[in-house]
């Protein structure tokens, strides 16, 4: 098996080989090890590019800028209109392959200023076989994944972040706003600016690893460690928790005992479709 060494050394000569490359970082721990690494690789020569929409925690980008400048990388926001296509509103189960056609246009549109020949993706091999529609995007737009080409598990990515000493080494996933909406629920910047608000409410409770879910009938159902719901069943937390939450927008407010579980609405999707997209996704792949 290869060393982390070596497969840290196959990344930067991939990236070297690449010339000039354009990485789209979401400030995560994928693309910030992607972005460190074209950095050493090539320099000024490699461009960070972020996302910049309402499925986007302010946080987020605040952070990813702060983690940019920290790396020496230069930076750019892009604005991106996902919210304008009503495939991307209605929510479907194929919402993802439109937010990354989207953001992979937008980015395209930049190289020519940025004097960049090659997008690079965060994608690490744990993405393999998992229902990523956005995959397929990256696929039509001839998106380069280092990480995968360089033989990188999601256990490597954390253990080069942690050995280049990058702040997100040890950060949870944190996908986009628009995924917290149950599938069938219309994506509108009113409801993800209501789940980001209701995250950052958690996240000052002390809680690092949260979801808030967002189903039909404006339900919100709260996800944290199953040893962290005694903390939000205490009477003054829950009462001002409920109240804060139907001051957003929410109607309902619900705890889930299970706790925790990332990527759980994708159980809503029929199996039969999302077996679907990831044999699309295998015949996708270059």
């Amino acid at each position: 098996m290869d060393t982390l060494e070596i497969k840290r050394d196959r990344l930067l000569d991939l990236l070297r080989s690449m010339r000039r490359v354009v990485v789209a970082y979401s400030g995560g721990i994928d693309s910030t090890v992607v972005a460190n690494a074209a950095f050493l690789a090539l320099g000024d020569h490699a461009v960070a590019v972020t996302s910049d929409s309402p499925s986007v925690p302010r946080a987020e980008i605040e952070e990813a800028q702060t983690i940019a400048r920290r790396i020496g990388i230069r930076h750019q926001l892009v604005a991106t209109a996902e919210f304008a296509n009503p495939d991307y509103i209605k929510n479907d189960g194929t919402r993802c392959y439109f937010c990354k056609d989207e953001l992979y246009r937008q980015i395209e549109g930049l190289l020519p200023s940025l004097d960049c020949d090659v997008i690079c993706s965060g994608a690490n091999l744990d993405d393999l076989g998992d229902y990523r529609p956005g995959l397929i995007a990256a696929a039509e737009h001839k998106i380069r994944h280092p990480l995968q080409e360089a033989g990188f598990a999601k256990a490597d990515v954390r253990a080069l972040a942690l050995q280049w000493n990058l702040p997100t080494w040890d950060k949870p996933a944190s996908p986009c706003l628009s995924s917290r909406l149950a599938p069938g629920v219309a994506v509108t910047p009113e409801r993800t600016a209501r789940v980001e608000a209701a995250e950052a409410y958690l996240k000052n409770l002390g809680f690092r690893e949260l979801r808030v879910r967002l189903h039909e009938g404006e339900l919100a159902r709260i996800e944290v460690p199953v040893d962290g719901l005694a903390k939000l069943i205490d009477a003054q937390t829950t009462d001002d928790l409920v109240r804060y939450l139907r001051s957003l927008g929410f109607r309902y407010v619900t705890l889930d005992l299970q706790g925790f579980r990332s990527g759980n609405l994708n159980e809503l999707i029929p199996l039969e479709f999302r077996q679907n997209v990831v044999a699309d996704q295998e015949r996708a792949r270059p």
